[in-house]
């Protein structure tokens, strides 16, 4: 599956900050349940690669990747267990060049949205969102780079996704407003898997 076709499966793709592997499995059903199949789970936590691993062998219908690469040493140990897509808070010359799964590259500027065209990538994540200027900057950008579709992430919450989902250059948004540390410490299933339905009844393209 191409990386347009996976962002256009649901209006949110969840980023999760996973503490214990072991929550992994029943944290990707909740929320594939709700109807989010692509999941992003982000290098920030020592569980990370097994969470996606145990994600990746254990719950079909998920296609979960890997997020907050900062390297091609990142998505290689990913990919080893199962990752399928990547998300990079930005862009260097040696993930520009990279393989074999699709990449997400941040950015926020327009010298950086030229730069990550020039590598040949129409699909970039708005990263900080809320911080880099919001649904206004985003309009801005869609006069000069009409070619370019955007999944903005960074303080994108229940409240203010509409907004971003409504212009014509967002694909979707990411955010983690759809499992809270709190109820995935709680293993409160039902919870995330009723905000991962509002989520994916959020007004799409």
């Amino acid at each position: 599956m191409v990386l347009e076709d996976m962002l256009s499966l649901a209006p949110v793709v969840p980023v999760l900050v996973i503490e214990d592997a072991g929550s992994a499995v029943p944290l990707a059903r909740a929320l594939c349940a709700g109807g989010l199949r692509m999941l992003e789970v982000t290098l920030r936590t020592r569980a990370a690669l097994e969470a996606i691993q145990r994600i990746s062998a254990e719950v079909e219908d998920a296609i979960v990747g890997v997020g907050t690469v900062a390297n091609p040493g990142d998505v290689a140990r990913a990919t080893k267990v199962g990752a399928r897509f990547a998300v990079s808070p930005g862009l260097t010359d040696s993930l520009a060049e990279l393989g074999p799964i699709p990449l997400l590259p941040g950015v926020a500027t327009a010298t950086e949205i030229m730069r990550a065209r020039d590598a040949g990538y129409t699909l970039l994540k708005f990263f900080p969102a809320m911080a880099a200027g919001g649904v206004p900057a985003l309009k801005a950008m869609a006069g000069p780079f009409p070619d370019i579709r955007f999944c903005p992430t960074g303080g994108i919450e229940s409240g203010n996704a509409a907004s971003f989902l409504a212009l014509n250059n967002v694909i979707c948004v990411g955010g983690s407003w759809v499992a809270p540390r709190d109820a995935v410490a709680a293993g409160d299933w039902q919870r995330i898997s009723d905000r991962a339905r509002r989520a994916a009844e959020l007004p799409g393209k």
